[in-house]
């Protein structure tokens, strides 16, 4: 049948009208009713906490700015990874991800070439940026924190335990040493660790260690590329700080068959002074030990050359806008208003309260008078923490982090020296 003019007309126009709509849906800025979208890669589920307050979130900032979509996907754990290799290999770039600065959270990233200096679009009168550390060889950022970096060196102590005992907070190695004769009185173990978990050696003592022996935060990095070397005097001055310990009875011998349990009951149970561990385990102190516990950075250690004050940290992870996402000005700016909404001092306390964060990385931040006491002392050492270096699994990997914490182990046990432990794993560089 031989169709009118008019029909065709108004054929044509609908087939116009229908490619507008899928156009304006589709990978571009522009939405629907001349919404700006933001294509996102976000993190978390829907039976999680992180999550919840994702979906809360966006739902409240789009109510508030009903010219920007939020276009989310939401995932968690490996599903997440995965999902990342996937969307960067297919082409499908979000404008703003989930992401971080390490080889797990950033390293996708960076080999797609998508990460994108955020630093000159960061408000000054908004967030501290002394407290974000440098993401790239000229200082960019690439994610904007959750918080300050996740302390991994921290020296928790019980400071009512260690005022009966008639001292005070060490700020030398001495200071520990001088406590060792009324501890031992007591039946109490000066520091304590749970070193039955082969990683707390690296992550959470000689990564603190290293730094100061060698004088340079970014020593393990420069050990990674080979212009540093394990058998360095740096690092077996580094494993010699564990051998003086153990010899002068600040730690035990023992303290290698203490698993985390056992090492966080011992703390709460006043059996140890001092507990080397990571910020992470300040939620499982007892609630009557926390409000008599105390977060410190390391005293001065022997063979320190620098880094005095210094606590080893990862940076933390948190939401950066890609290379794709920056071309786009329109998405851009939405993305960096969103930003700026999923950072507000509101939702950074209840990150804060959740344990999710160390410290804020907000200029001028009010701390709620309700907080509990060890979140306000996290809070205190990662906001007064100026020094972060690397810590040792966020750049070694494989054989030779086993051999470095099995080492630890072996030279606080007492079954091999310093420089053996070096030779073995300078041994295993590929």
């Amino acid at each position: 049948m031989k169709l009118s003019k008019k029909v065709l007309l108004v054929a044509l126009f609908a087939l116009l009208a229908a490619s507008l709509v899928l156009v304006g849906c589709g990978k571009g800025g522009a939405g629907a009713g001349g919404k700006v979208v933001v294509k996102t890669l976000a993190y978390g589920d829907n039976a999680n906490q992180e999550g919840q307050n994702w979906v809360r979130i966006v739902e409240a900032f789009e109510k508030e700015n009903p010219k920007i979509d939020i276009d989310y996907e939401l995932l968690y754990d490996e599903a997440y990874h995965q999902k990342v290799t996937a969307r960067l290999a297919s082409g499908d770039i979000p404008a703003l991800a989930y992401m971080g600065a390490d080889a797990r959270w950033g390293k996708p990233w960076a080999e797609a070439k998508q990460q994108f200096d955020i630093k000159p679009y960061l408000d000054a009168n908004i967030y501290d940026l002394s407290l974000i550390p440098a993401m790239g060889p000229n200082g960019e950022i690439y994610e904007l924190p959750l918080g300050t970096s996740n302390l991994c060196t921290v020296m928790f102590m019980n400071e009512k335990l260690v005022k009966e005992l008639g001292f005070e907070a060490p700020k030398s190695y001495e200071d520990l040493v001088k406590m060792v004769p009324a501890a031992k009185a007591k039946g109490i173990e000066v520091v304590g660790t749970h070193g039955a978990d082969g990683w707390a050696w690296g992550s959470c003592i000689l990564s603190g260690i290293i730094a100061r022996t060698s004088g340079d935060a970014n020593w393990v990095a420069k050990a990674k590329d080979g212009t540093a070397k394990f058998t360095d005097p740096e690092f077996v001055n580094a494993l010699a700080v564990l051998q003086t310990m153990v010899k002068d009875g600040v730690l035990s011998s023992k303290s290698v068959l203490i698993d985390s349990g056992s090492s966080l009951s011992n703390y709460n149970n006043g059996k140890v002074l001092f507990m080397l561990t990571g910020q992470w385990d300040a939620g499982s102190i007892s609630p009557e030990v926390q409000e008599t516990t105390k977060l410190l950075a390391f005293p001065t250690m022997p063979n320190e050359k620098g880094c005095a004050g210094s606590v080893a940290g990862a940076i933390q992870v948190g939401y950066g806008i890609t290379q794709a996402g920056a071309k786009d000005e329109k998405v851009r700016d939405a993305a960096l208003k969103f930003i700026n909404y999923f950072y507000s001092e509101a939702e950074t306390s209840q990150r804060l309260r959740d344990g999710a964060i160390v410290a804020p990385i907000l200029k001028g931040y009010n701390m709620p008078a309700d907080m509990p006491t060890i979140i306000k002392a996290k809070a205190e050492l990662g906001m007064n923490t100026k020094t972060i270096t690397d810590v040792i699994d966020a750049f070694i990997s494989g054989p030779q982090n086993d051999a470095i914490n099995a080492g630890c182990q072996k030279i606080v046990s007492g079954t091999a020296t310093p420089a053996e432990i070096a030779a073995e794993v300078e041994g295993l560089r590929k």
